[in-house]
């Protein structure tokens, strides 16, 4: 083939749909009219000479012709924004942009103060804050979506050759009970007291949900009989409940810091126990590795990682991997890890 016979817009538009499910959506988050999102395809299937929709049903399908092009364009439109950003590098090395992924608990609670820290050294550097399941975030930062990202649950089989994975910090989860319960009197309570509390927790299919039972189950503790008394879809949901009264909760150390603070929560040790599960540091070492990246590693990185585990953390500055405006999105469930 002497030209190409898609161009990039197109990519954009066949991406859009596949995400939307429909072209009037597709249309409206590309800030375009339907009749226009409807020529593109049309001249796309005709300049390819194949169908890319099955337009028999309600929803936008992709024919296998079209899942092909889809996998290919998203490739050719990441490497698209990732050569824009080293050209910004090169042009400006003021600005630039650092996009840092996360799953739900790190990005809810400990990733906003790491970029407050960045944005006070480098104010003209734009970040996004991308927040998911840790499935998603391994798989935006192997695809170049995403500069590194901290997360807190299983890596997918699948892209342990793609990605770098290295020991971050430690989460401690809290047990945590409403400041007039009994035993928040009291200075520890032993594993057995656990079976006595009402608890509430993240829904049974969340991944930090099965990462809890995990940590537990090797401290010994059976979750299995836990008297589950509620079951919500967020950590803040979660908190607000237990300083209701409703029961007691295990979460993240850096998830109740505000409300220790205040005394609205009772933080209650277990003897003998502390519960604890391992954040990591992912990035791909294959892709370019911007500047505000760069910086975000060398400098903000090692203060937050836990002592002893610095070195671990340096190894990803040492690889040369390298925020204007703050775009965090954060989804309002929190019910992953």
């Amino acid at each position: 083939m002497s030209d190409l016979p898609f161009t990039l817009d197109q990519l954009r538009i066949l991406k859009a749909i596949a995400q939307e499910g429909s072209f009037k959506r597709a249309a409206d988050s590309l800030y375009v009219s339907q009749p226009a999102v409807s020529l593109q395809v049309q001249n796309l299937e005709r300049q390819l000479d194949v169908p890319l929709f099955d337009r028999g049903g309600r929803r936008a399908q992709l024919t296998e012709a079209g899942h092909l092009l889809l996998n290919y364009g998203e490739k050719i439109l990441s490497l698209c924004q990732e050569t824009c950003r080293a050209i910004e590098d090169l042009q400006n090395l003021q600005g630039g942009t650092l996009i840092v992924g996360a799953s739900q608990t790190t990005g809810t609670y400990l990733l906003p103060r790491m970029i407050g820290m960045f944005r006070q050294k480098y104010p003209d550097v734009a970040v996004q804050l991308h927040v998911h399941s840790t499935r998603r975030t391994a798989w935006s930062v192997a695809n170049g979506q995403v500069d590194l990202a901290i997360i807190g649950g299983e890596i997918p089989g699948e892209l342990s050759e793609s990605l770098e994975v290295l020991s971050y910090a430690e989460d401690e989860l809290a047990l945590i009970l409403p400041v007039f319960h009994p035993f928040a009197k009291l200075e520890t309570i032993q594993k057995e007291d656990l079976y006595k509390l009402q608890f509430i927790a993240l829904d049974s299919q969340s991944t930090i949900r099965k990462v809890i039972d995990q940590v537990l189950g090797r401290c010994e503790i059976d979750t299995r009989r836990f008297k589950v008394e509620m079951e919500l879809n967020s950590i803040e949901a979660i908190k607000n409940a237990v300083q209701s009264g409703l029961g007691a909760a295990f979460v993240s150390t850096s998830a109740i810091a505000k409300e220790l603070q205040m005394g609205v929560l009772h933080r209650t040790p277990i003897e003998g126990v502390v519960v604890k599960r391992t954040l990591w540091l992912i990035f791909n070492p294959n892709r370019y590795r911007s500047k505000a990246a760069e910086a975000f590693s060398q400098e903000i990185l090692p203060q937050f990682a836990n002592p002893g585990w610095s070195q671990d953390v340096l190894k990803l500055a040492q690889k040369n991997i390298v925020v204007s405006t703050l775009d965090i999105a954060i989804p309002a469930s929190s019910g992953e890890d």
